[in-house]
């Protein structure tokens, strides 16, 4: 009885390390910062983050690149904010990495 009793545990154990883990292995990576995200809803980030990864081309997502790049310069300047010219790359902003600067 012993027996079947640790093993009706482990397998308990297992399913329940399973379903708490899944919702972690299902979730969309973390996406690259958005140029101009702060002048935006968090409904247009995610529009605008669907319309990347829907490009099939390096070509296309170069196109919706440069579209928004325009948009977001236009609406800063209609709302007085000033943007760099050009989108950070490779995640620039944040910090020296894990070498701290040595």
């Amino acid at each position: 009885m012993t027996r079947r009793h640790s093993k009706f545990q482990l397998v308990a154990a297992l399913a329940l390390a399973a379903a708490v883990s899944a919702p972690v292995f299902a979730a969309d990576p973390p996406a690259a910062p958005l140029y101009g995200r702060q002048l935006m809803t968090e409904q247009e980030q995610a529009e605008q983050m669907a319309r990347m990864r829907a490009a099939r081309t390096e070509q296309e997502r170069e196109q919706i690149r440069e579209e928004h790049h325009r948009l977001m310069q236009q609406r800063a300047q209609e709302r007085g904010v000033t943007l760099p010219d050009q989108p950070m790359m490779g995640g620039g902003g944040m910090g020296q990495g894990r070498g701290g600067g040595r």
